[in-house]
């Protein structure tokens, strides 16, 4: 069930990466690939909203040193400022799914996969987290953001997985520990009882 913290102003949720965040991506693809392409920017490779529309076929590449698929983005700057530029990890299956929708969609390699606005992005998941919530019964999905795909998947990897600190600020555009802490979440039980064995 997704995990919600409501005791500040901000609601924030929590989706377990692998049956929340994919119900998210198998909703998205109902309605449009495009959807499903900016939620999988967003779940499974950290991207906020505005990031979705800085990824372009021409700034995914192979990362021959590190043997991994990377996607240059810009994104917030967490120290303030203009937008900075990262390299963020992308899983295979999402860059196999970004190049078939490259193909099948006709994009250029200097266009963006998504070209909407960032309002038409926050509006798609709200939009699908809304379906999931009516189709469920769970009025939890109604709290979940566009912010909370990519707050789960910093925390299925930093608190779950037990990735590096400093790999997912490297990759997930972090310029701090300050700034990379509110995006963790209490462990599941599963983790807590993997732990304590």
């Amino acid at each position: 069930m997704v995990r919600i913290d409501d005791s500040e102003s901000e609601v924030k949720c929590w989706l377990t990466y692998d049956r929340e965040l994919n119900r998210v991506e198998e909703k998205a693809r109902e309605q449009d690939w495009e959807q499903e392409i900016a939620v999988q920017l967003m779940c499974r490779v950290g991207c906020r909203a505005s990031g979705v529309l800085s990824a372009k076929p021409q700034n995914l590449r192979w990362n021959s040193e590190g043997e991994y698929w990377e996607l240059t983005i810009k994104g917030k700057n967490t120290k303030g400022g203009e937008k900075t530029v990262r390299d963020a990890y992308v899983p295979e299956r999402v860059k196999e799914n970004l190049d078939r929708y490259q193909s099948e969609r006709g994009i250029q390699s200097d266009e963006p996969y998504v070209d909407v606005s960032v309002s038409t992005v926050r509006r798609w998941v709200r939009e699908i987290t809304d379906a999931i919530a009516n189709e469920s019964g769970s009025s939890r999905w109604k709290h979940v953001s566009s912010h909370d795909l990519r707050r789960s998947w910093a925390n299925h990897h930093l608190v779950e997985e037990g990735v590096n600190v400093r790999v997912m600020m490297e990759i997930g555009g972090w310029s701090s520990y300050d700034a990379i802490e509110p995006y963790l979440g209490k462990p599941t039980a599963s983790k807590i009882a993997q732990e304590m064995a």
